[in-house]
């Protein structure tokens, strides 16, 4: 399997849009819980309240790790400054198609940054039409696939 082919099963699988398990560490604490993600440009983002402690943990250490229903990314997570500043607005055009509960509950826009994870690596479970389970492992630095049967 190609770089190209393992990336496009990656983001298809993920769509435009899902909530993601995010996992964070400092000092030995790791924390995981929810962000509602958006995906654009070959990265994953969402927004969060930056006095909330995932957003300090992150801000520490950038190193990250995302899961969604069989696809597990480790990736650099970098703050992008308030959401509202983005340009374009992509995020926040998007989040308010996709998220829309969310985006009216919870956009406070003084206090909401926008994170972009880049993967590094993707671990992707999946089984054929036979129901024999494989994983595909996505390096990025290396641009490299592994395609694993597992038993």
């Amino acid at each position: 399997m190609e770089f190209q082919e393992a990336c496009k099963i990656m983001w298809d699988k993920l769509g435009d849009y899902k909530i993601m398990a995010l996992a964070t560490s400092t000092h030995d604490h790791p924390m995981i819980r929810n962000v509602s993600c958006i995906f654009y440009h070959d990265r994953i983002y969402f927004k969060t309240d930056k006095y909330f402690p995932k957003t300090q943990q992150l801000l520490e250490n950038p190193q990250v790790a995302m899961c969604f229903h069989g696809v597990q990314v480790e990736g650099k997570a970098e703050n992008k400054g308030l959401v509202i500043d983005e340009e374009g607005r992509i995020f926040e055009k998007k989040y308010r198609e996709y998220l829309w509960g969310s985006y009216n509950a919870y956009s406070h826009i003084d206090t909401e940054i926008l994170i972009e994870v880049t993967p590094d690596f993707v671990e992707i479970w999946d089984d054929d039409d036979k129901g024999n389970a494989y994983q595909i492992l996505i390096d990025f630095a290396s641009q490299s696939v592994e395609v694993k049967p597992y038993d």
